[in-house]
């Protein structure tokens, strides 16, 4: 649930985030991300830029830039694909935010059996 803090129509495309966050929820550069409205229900795919450490920056660019204004809560799920005997070796990482971007909390998570 961050909140959208900016976009940019005229930047060529992506989702510009506080390398803070990218850290704590272990994203990488130019990784592929689903970032889900949660105030609109609209969902895109997109890749994963570095914003400036510490600016809480959530900005989305080029045509995510029509999928969300500023203040809007979103999703951005990383997902992969896994071989069944590689399943139960997956630990999601979730991390919780606040209205300023604010980490609340965060854990790594289980598969269940």
């Amino acid at each position: 649930m961050a909140a959208v803090t900016s976009t940019d129509l005229n930047y060529q495309g992506s989702i510009a985030i506080d390398r803070e966050l990218i850290d704590a929820a272990g994203l990488y550069p130019y990784e592929m991300v689903l970032v889900a409205n949660c105030n609109t229900g609209a969902r895109g795919e997109t890749y994963v830029i570095e914003a400036e450490r510490g600016s809480r920056e959530i900005q989305l660019n080029g045509a995510m830039a029509r999928l969300a204004q500023p203040g809007d809560r979103v999703i951005v799920l990383a997902y992969g694909m896994a071989e069944p005997a590689e399943v139960m070796d997956i630990r999601p990482r979730i991390v919780v935010l606040d209205a300023e971007n604010k980490i609340t909390d965060s854990w790594v998570g289980r598969v269940e059996s």
